[in-house]
C-alpha cells in the first residue's frame, strides 16, 4: 500500500509543482471505494491501477459488455508515465479520452500506447468500454 503523500503514478499535476500525494489523487478510487467523477479521472485511476497490478480495480471499472475474464499485465511491466492527450465528451453519459502510457514489459524495450478510449456513465459511473490503439 503506498504511503499516504507518495507521488500518484499517474502524475496529476497538483497546485504546486509536482504530482498530487496518492492518495489525494487515484488513491480515494482504489483504496478508498469512492467511484472516479469524469472519465479523466477514471483513466488515470485505471492506469494508477496497472502500474500497482490492481486486476480488481480494472475489472470493477470495465463494462460489463466488453469485460474480459482476466486484466493481468504482463510480468515484470514497468510502468514509466501517463500523458492525458485530449477528451471529448459526446453527451451526458459518453465520452472519449485519448492518452498515450508509456510501459517496458518484463521481456522487451519500451514501448508507448497510444490510445482512445471509450467510457460510458451507467448509474451514475463511469466504466471503460474499449479503445482503439494509434
Amino acid at each position: 500500500m503506498p504511503l499516504v503523500h507518495e507521488p500518484c503514478p499517474c502524475g496529476r499535476p497538483g497546485v504546486q509543482r509536482g504530482p498530487l500525494a496518492y492518495a489525494q489523487c487515484c488513491g480515494r478510487y482504489l483504496d478508498g471505494g469512492a467511484p472516479a467523477p469524469d472519465p479523466v479521472s477514471l483513466m488515470r485511476s485505471r492506469y494508477t491501477a496497472y502500474v500497482r497490478g490492481d486486476e480488481a480495480y480494472l475489472l470493477a471499472t470495465w463494462h460489463a459488455g466488453t469485460r474480459p475474464a482476466q486484466a493481468r499485465p504482463e510480468p515484470g511491466t514497468k510502468w514509466l508515465g501517463l500523458e492525458i492527450r485530449a477528451q471529448r465528451e459526446l453527451d451526458a453519459d459518453h465520452a472519449e479520452v485519448e492518452f498515450v502510457a508509456r510501459m517496458r514489459p518484463g521481456s522487451g524495450a519500451a514501448v508507448r500506447l497510444h490510445e482512445r478510449s471509450r467510457f460510458v456513465r451507467e448509474g451514475g459511473r463511469w466504466y471503460y468500454v474499449a479503445g482503439t490503439l494509434d
